[in-house]
């Protein structure tokens, strides 16, 4: 903010505290907050440092193969 800064993120492996995400609430300067669980789920959604162990197939009948009656 010393810098009049209009955005601003800060990201943690572990939790904000009750009064970091309470002032970031009541101030003008839009600040993001990304805690250890939402960085995880960011980090599988768009493929960032992971890797695939296994993957599952989903099946279904398929109703062309056996015809129509």
């Amino acid at each position: 903010m010393g810098k009049r800064a209009r955005k601003g993120i800060f990201i943690t492996t572990s939790t904000f505290s009750a009064e970091a995400v309470n002032c970031v609430a009541n101030i003008d300067t839009k600040i993001v907050l990304i805690d250890g669980k939402r960085l995880a789920g960011l980090m599988i959604d768009y493929d960032v440092g992971v890797a695939t162990v296994s993957t599952y197939q989903i099946k279904r009948v398929d109703p062309d193969y056996f015809g129509n009656g």
